[in-house]
């Protein structure tokens, strides 16, 4: 079988070959990669190369695919998964495999599997840890947004709250408390929103913040209060930029009893000590955002901590039992984390994009790899609709979708577009 995909062979070198996969083994499956949605963790691995904690130190001899938020279908199936998957099944990855303590992963690690390549050999390890998921859903890049889901499910499962006199933490969000998202108009902000509102264990405050009135409004405009309301949550939008003191603002609408759950979305220390500021007693702050500075640092009221038991907890990434989470309420399209991307580009696209991925403004970029196509911004669909026929049919359907990607806008890309 051969296969197109991008390589990474050393720092900030990326390339896109067709080569040829070996025969699958016993233990191994063949599969068809559609699409993967670009991380900034790829951006890292590529800029650091070996250096980096998952990337093998003979990268330049034996390159290896990168992409880790990608979903297909299996093609062949070895003997020994035969009575576990069958091919045409749609699968998505859990990339974090910690195989006998290692930190191998598909995207970083391995030659044969990863997310930006058209077919790949997914190894035994995969499937024995249980990280092969069957995806039941209508659109491919569901599968593939996934990953970057989890991480939003595995935050909320990783918040705790104490009950006094037991040293039992009650793990999750409080039920019917008060919950901020600050910094949370960005993309995994409005997965986060999504999730809260529609998840079984929701708050019955939620306040989202941000200083842009633009993401703010199309965050309003995602996800309305009126739609909040109806799954019992008073869902309040807030410029803290416009607003002279944001942390009395902020517990004003708590009715001065601070916030049981807070998130921090942003690795900005004023955005932290905000969010340290407006805690109730016994209120969890959960730093979300990953910073690149491995010196950042944060005031944080002690005395709080001691008197009012306020605590703090960090995640990074989500784990299998999150994915299937996500996939399943993707499947029973109880969230929509189509509003995560922003732009959308075939296999061609992933070198340039990946290496100016911090430069790109917007949020998720989704890759399909069947196809031949520039990076796009939904947004500017439309302007080029007026030239381009393809454009101005995609246009239509996003402008269907209130500006989102959408399974019809998927069929009609795979159907025109595809090699």
């Amino acid at each position: 079988m051969i296969t197109k995909a991008v390589r990474l062979y050393g720092k900030n070198d990326l390339r896109l070959e067709s080569f040829e996969l070996p025969p699958i083994r016993e233990d191994e499956i063949l599969a068809r990669v559609v699409s993967d949605s670009l991380c900034m963790s790829s951006y890292k691995a590529t800029s650091q190369g070996a250096d980096h904690k998952r990337v093998h130190n003979d990268v330049a001899e034996n390159p290896i695919i990168i992409g880790h938020e990608f979903c297909g279908e299996i093609v062949e199936v070895g003997e020994k998964w035969k009575s576990e998957f069958k091919p045409g099944q749609k699968f998505s990855i859990q990339p974090a495999l910690n195989y006998n303590g290692s930190l191998d992963a598909p995207g970083y690690s391995y030659p044969y599997i990863g997310g930006d390549a058209t077919y790949i050999v997914i190894p035994h390890e995969v499937m024995e840890l249980g990280c092969l998921l069957p995806y039941d859903g209508e659109a491919f890049f569901y599968g593939s947004l996934a990953e970057p889901m989890s991480c939003i499910v595995g935050g909320f499962h990783a918040n705790y709250h104490t009950t006094g006199g037991s040293y039992v933490h009650d793990m999750g969000i409080k039920e019917g408390g008060c919950m901020a998202i600050l910094a949370g108009a960005g993309p995994m902000g409005l997965g986060a929103i999504d999730y809260a509102v529609h998840n079984e264990l929701r708050p019955r405050l939620l306040v989202v913040t941000d200083i842009d009135d633009a993401r703010l409004a199309r965050a309003k405009e995602l996800f309305t209060p009126e739609q909040a309301a109806q799954c019992g949550v008073e869902l309040i939008y807030l410029n803290t930029a416009a607003t002279p003191d944001p942390v009395a603002a902020l517990k004003e609408l708590t009715g001065g009893e601070g916030y049981n759950d807070v998130f921090v979305f942003a690795p900005v220390r004023p955005v932290v000590e905000q969010g340290d500021a407006i805690l109730a007693h016994d209120g969890c702050l959960n730093f979300f955002a990953g910073p690149t500075n491995p010196e950042f640092k944060a005031e944080f009221n002690f005395y709080n901590v001691h008197y009012a038991a306020t605590h703090i907890v960090g995640t990074s990434g989500g784990n299998t039992d999150d994915m299937i989470e996500s996939l399943q309420m993707m499947e029973k399209g109880l969230i929509n984390p189509a509003a995560m991307i922003t732009h959308v580009g075939g296999l061609n696209a992933v070198i340039e994009t990946t290496l100016n991925l911090p430069k790109i403004p917007g949020g998720k970029k989704l890759i399909y790899t069947g196809i031949e196509m520039p990076l796009t911004a939904i947004a500017d669909f439309a302007k080029l609709g007026e030239t381009d026929p393809f454009f101005k049919g995609l246009a239509e359907i996003c402008g269907r979708n209130k500006g989102l990607w959408s399974a019809e806008a998927e069929k009609y890309l795979l159907e025109n577009k595809a090699q």
